[in-house]
């Protein structure tokens, strides 16, 4: 029997700006329904370098193996989470980097089936990792491995082969990827499975990055990225920051016009007393209400074990996105689906 976790704290009731007490007597204007809040972090258990795709009802969020073989959580309101599994089981792992973790999925639907990127490294080991794909019919799974597709130490060069991101642009299928040596993009196959034969990567941003999402919006590419430590407790200094650009192979600007290739960027999000190291995002997701909502990992110092999931809205102004404050929310009125 697969154990049962659900993550996120209760759900506050608060009244509706606007919203008096006559609403809904004599003038025939029904009451607005109570507004929902959520509490950061969504779920405490350790969730590193999110990454979450909707599937019918429901979403299903894949993490770096804190829990071995990549855990599986869905929810309906990105604020429950409940753990349904593993991606993996011991039996089938990949296997090619010897004794390495799998980090940073990007679980991905192509051609009518899940596909899921992965990195498998050890710490340090930034000439040998590299980044494999796994497929599967449903988004619990099983997935079946196909092995590495790109690999630090084959032909196309690029130290630190992790932190894969797939976007298709046009009627042509993309990985971007890269950890602090570059963050590079190719072009792949038409089934995802490979990178296309005599594809060349492009280099579109500098060595200060990694956790590479890619967002369109409104004429813009938004490079998402993380800067900084992500992994030293309550010591970490992850950042999450963005560039924009209006081609999907650069260049990456920020408001000044400077290139993330010259490591140059607006910051979206930064540690407060709460929270510390926030990065790492996973894809944006859009609300009934066309609100914008944004995954994350961060170091809660109530609890500094491991890096626990957070939840935050995203704003725009005169196209460029933000987060209240430029930090982790405690508390905040919750996505509507």
């Amino acid at each position: 029997m697969k154990p049962i976790l659900l993550c996120g704290l209760l759900l506050t009731l608060v009244a509706c700006s606007g919203a008096g007490a006559d609403d809904g007597g004599d003038n025939g204007i029904p009451p607005a329904p109570p507004a929902k809040e959520y509490r950061n972090p969504v779920c405490r258990i350790s969730l590193p370098d999110p990454t979450v795709i909707r599937a019918g009802d429901y979403f299903y969020l894949y993490a770096t193996e804190d829990t071995r073989n990549t855990p599986i959580y869905r929810s309906a309101d990105l604020v429950y989470w409940k753990y349904i599994g593993t991606a993996f089981t011991d039996q089938t792992r990949p296997t090619f980097e010897p004794n390495a973790g799998i980090w940073a999925p990007d679980i991905n639907y192509i051609d009518g089936k899940y596909v899921l990127y992965y990195s498998m490294s050890v710490w340090g080991g930034v000439t040998t990792c590299g980044i494999g794909v796994a497929t599967a019919s449903s988004p619990e799974g099983p997935f079946t491995d196909w092995g590495p597709i790109i690999r630090s130490n084959d032909a196309l060069g690029v130290t630190n082969s992790i932190d894969p991101f797939y976007i298709e642009d046009g009627d042509k299928k993309y990985l971007f990827w890269g950890s602090f040596h570059g963050i590079y993009g190719i072009e792949l196959a038409d089934d995802g499975l490979e990178v296309r034969f005599g594809a060349q990567k492009t280099k579109v941003a500098g060595n200060a990055y990694e956790g590479t999402y890619i967002h369109k919006r409104n004429g813009y590419y938004y490079l998402f990225a993380s800067i900084g430590s992500c992994c030293e407790g309550v010591n970490s200094t992850y950042t999450t920051v963005v560039g924009r650009s209006q081609s999907l192979f650069g260049p990456y600007l920020n408001k000044y016009g400077d290139q993330m290739l010259n490591n140059k960027h607006e910051i979206l999000i930064q540690g407060n007393d709460r929270f510390k190291g926030p990065g790492h995002n996973a894809e944006i997701i859009t609300d009934s209400q066309k609100a914008d909502w944004m995954l994350y990992h961060a170091v809660d110092v109530n609890n500094p074990q491991g890096r626990v999931l957070m939840l935050d809205r995203i704003s725009w102004r005169d196209d460029w996105p933000l987060v209240t404050n430029s930090m982790p929310s405690t508390q905040a009125i919750a996505p509507v689906f």
